[in-house]
């Protein structure tokens, strides 16, 4: 994981865009918008407050990003990117095959 400074106003992500990072809010707010279908503006969502994460969905399914996250003030995130994420699911799904196949036996 490494650190990434946002200031006041940065876009983290865009809806569309590809994704390929994963961010855990250490410090500062974020705003979630979404435009939907058939609408012309953008709906707020969420905040994202420290402790919580966004952009699993395009790692996890490999699709563009599903909304828009703004920062609201100075934030500090943490990032983990594909190759990483991927690396921690698979060891999970690893050790939870391998509790099954004990279990079983």
């Amino acid at each position: 994981m490494e650190e990434r400074k946002v200031a006041d106003g940065d876009f983290v992500i865009k809806q569309g865009e590809d994704g390929d990072e994963l961010f855990v809010v250490d410090s500062g707010v974020l705003k979630c918008y979404r435009k939907f279908p058939g609408e012309d503006e953008e709906r707020y969502l969420k905040d994202y407050n420290p402790g919580e994460s966004f952009g699993e969905l395009a790692l996890l399914y490999n699709a563009p990003r599903a909304a828009t996250i703004k920062s609201e003030g100075d934030a500090i995130l943490w990032v983990l990117d594909r190759a990483c994420f991927n690396n921690i699911v698979k060891d999970a799904a690893i050790k939870k095959r391998e509790k099954w196949e004990e279990f079983l036996s």
